[in-house]
């Protein structure tokens, strides 16, 4: 059994980890709420990304473009890992990792090469320690990503499709659902759907464009933009989810900390009480054997 002094030292150590978990717990809700607001600020912009593309569809009539074409056989892919830079966060990265991992396999067994993006050092990691590299590494972005991280992200996968080196992209990331869940996710990438492009019946008014030079000219630039962002909101989600991971892995730390030190500190008083009861009893025989004698 451990003496007092181990058990001391012991709730000692446990209180300082605590203490640490319960800051980083602070500090990852303080930033989920910049995150969110980063989501909020961005989802305007993405709306309004479709809309416009939906209108400049009406002007262009079977509209074709090297990004919308759908390759006949898929002979290699592109799949961009999103996870985070550091650890603490729960499942948030094995998630990721497990479903890139299924990519994989499920593109071998269609007779398809893969070839990863890695964004954020676990996934770098990871994929090296397996004895696969990444085409392309991103680190330290994962916390605060840019849209121009967006862009050079977008910048492996658009030329190659558009080129024909690469049949298909696809982006793996964790959606914010809330604080407390959050959800790994495949989205398709490239090629784009047809109905990002098709226009959609909807009442009242419609604007008018002018474009310059062509709605088709316009249509081709949109539509590397649309990639970007939808690159630009996957890096946003997983900002946010990770915090929220990190949120909920600390707060399960702080708590199961508190718990170790409530059954240690029984354990002190149990082993303190032991020892003072021994003491007592020391006492009262050595009283005893002195009137025997």
């Amino acid at each position: 059994m451990p003496n007092l002094r181990d058990i001391k030292r012991r709730i000692s150590s446990v209180q300082s980890t605590r203490q640490i978990t319960r800051t980083m717990e602070m500090v990852a809700t303080a930033k989920i709420k910049k995150a969110q607001e980063r989501i909020e600020s961005a989802r305007p912009y993405a709306l309004s990304m479709m809309e416009v593309l939906g209108n400049v569809a009406r002007y262009v009539q079977g509209a074709t473009h090297p990004l919308l074409e759908e390759h006949a056989e898929r002979r290699r892919i592109a799949i961009i890992t999103l996870t985070s830079d550091r650890g603490l966060c729960g499942a948030f990265n094995a998630n990721i990792l497990r479903l890139t991992e299924g990519l994989v396999k499920q593109a071998a067994q269609d007779g398809a090469e893969a070839e990863i993006i890695a964004v954020g050092k676990k996934a770098t990691s990871y994929l090296k320690y397996r004895g696969v590299t990444p085409v392309a590494e991103y680190r330290d972005i994962s916390d605060k990503p840019t849209f121009a991280h967006a862009r050079a992200i977008a910048a492996h996968v658009i030329p190659a499709y558009a080129e024909g080196r690469l049949d298909a992209a696809y982006v793996v990331f964790n959606r914010f659902k809330n604080v407390a869940e959050q959800k790994a996710e495949v989205h398709q990438l490239l090629p784009i759907e047809r109905r990002v492009v098709q226009e959609e019946e909807t009442p009242g008014p419609k604007p008018e464009y002018l474009f310059e030079p062509s709605p088709a000219a316009v249509l081709e630039k949109l539509l590397p933009m649309y990639v970007e962002t939808l690159i630009y909101r996957a890096l946003l989600e997983s900002a946010a989810s990770e915090q929220g991971a990190r949120r909920v892995a600390m707060k399960s730390a702080t708590d199961n900390a508190g718990e170790i030190i409530t059954t240690l500190t029984r354990s002190y008083n149990r082993a303190r009480q032991a020892s003072i009861t021994n003491e007592i009893a020391e006492i009262v025989g050595g009283a005893a054997a002195l009137e025997e004698s």
